[in-house]
């Protein structure tokens, strides 16, 4: 079975080849190609993804991307089994030109047409390269989004916990651009961070050691703010010190909120407490080895392995979206070419908005 993917929901225009045997339970597949050209030109004068930019540079790249990703990957459109596209969420203009292409291969080769949700991508992306079996705890970290799932099937997700204001890869961009250290800003801060004390500044924990599993990173990022704004100018030090002084936050906060979702995790599944259990992470932050060595010894803590892509296949890629259609085209779970792109779309439909300390509903952020 033979899939191209084609992701182009934000600042990466994308295609790949993936393959996989049609069955079932059968979850490792094969990369066969895939190309990725990343808009870090366009977007850096900026300090971070202007969308409208971001629409056009997909729209003058996405032919060259498909007809890449098909010679390297040695196929055709007619040995291709489906098409599949992220559908949303994302940047609308981006996904329109990413679904109209898809749906234009698919009707003029008479292929499936898969409509991906980008979110899912991510969630099975682990799939793709270990055979991880339902159901599993996700923690997906990205820019965009941070939340906790129990992930039963192939869409089938229950919600646990979600931000209930900014996103941890936000917080990144934005830590990043207070201190000077550039776009994109969360490979920026791992490296400034090495060369720091993660224990130079004392930095709020929101929502840490309180019920449940929800995030918060509003608060984080004013302290952050504060604290660079008395930096002395120029200095890398206290930059350094800094941006390892927030890596080692999140890494709290992320681990605290892990450790309450195991006991939820298990309850929503109906597994015993003492159930061994796979703790997944993914998307753009789950590159941060920082992090996932944070992640690894939680899990390792509440009986469980943490399991995560390699780190190419953690930022947007159209691997994961070609996966993620193989995944539904094994299930029969094809798409009509009526499918309408959408900027926003949870995981876990059934989950209520998310409700901040304003009181104002965080339902961007499902």
């Amino acid at each position: 079975m033979l899939v191209l993917g084609i992701e182009t929901s934000c600042d990466e225009t994308a295609a790949a080849v993936v393959e996989a045997d049609p069955a079932p339970g059968t979850p490792v597949g094969r990369i066969r190609a895939n190309a990725i050209y990343a808009q870090l030109g366009e977007h850096r004068p900026f300090g971070g993804v202007v969308p409208e930019i971001a629409a056009r540079a997909h729209l003058e790249r996405i032919d060259g991307m498909v007809a890449r990703a098909l010679a390297d990957a040695g196929v055709g459109f007619t040995d291709l089994d489906g098409i599949a596209a992220t559908a949303g969420p994302g940047l609308i203009g981006g996904v329109i030109v990413g679904v109209m292409t898809a749906k234009a291969i698919a009707l003029a080769h008479d292929k499936p047409f898969l409509a991906v949700n980008h979110l899912e991508g991510h969630a099975l992306t682990t799939r793709l390269v270990e055979p991880v079996a339902f159901p599993f705890l996700l923690l997906l970290v990205s820019g965009g989004h941070c939340q906790l799932l129990a992930v039963q099937g192939v869409g089938r997700y229950r919600r646990l916990g979600t931000t209930i204001d900014d996103a941890v890869g936000e917080a990144f961009d934005k830590t990043a651009k207070l201190l000077g250290l550039g776009f994109p800003g969360g490979p920026a801060v791992e490296r400034a961070a090495r060369d720091g004390d993660p224990a130079k500044f004392d930095l709020p924990r929101p929502l840490w050691r309180k019920p449940g599993c929800d995030f918060s990173f509003s608060g984080l990022k004013t302290a952050v703010r504060l604290a660079a704004a008395g930096l002395p100018k120029d200095d890398p030090r206290a930059i350094a010190d800094l941006a390892a002084s927030f890596q080692r936050t999140v890494g709290d906060i992320l681990v605290d909120r892990c450790r309450h979702a195991f006991d939820m995790f298990r309850t929503t599944c109906g597994l015993p407490p003492d159930t061994p259990v796979p703790l997944v992470v993914a998307g753009g932050v789950a590159a941060n080895q920082h992090l996932r060595a944070r992640l690894a010894d939680v899990a390792a803590s509440c009986g469980a392995r943490l399991v995560a892509p390699p780190p190419a296949l953690c930022t947007d890629n159209a691997a994961m979206i070609a996966w993620a259609g193989i995944e539904r085209l094994r299930l029969g779970l094809v798409d009509g070419l009526d499918v309408a792109p959408r900027p926003r779309w949870p995981l876990d439909p059934a989950a209520t908005a998310a409700i901040g300390r304003t009181g104002v509903g965080a339902g961007v952020k499902v």
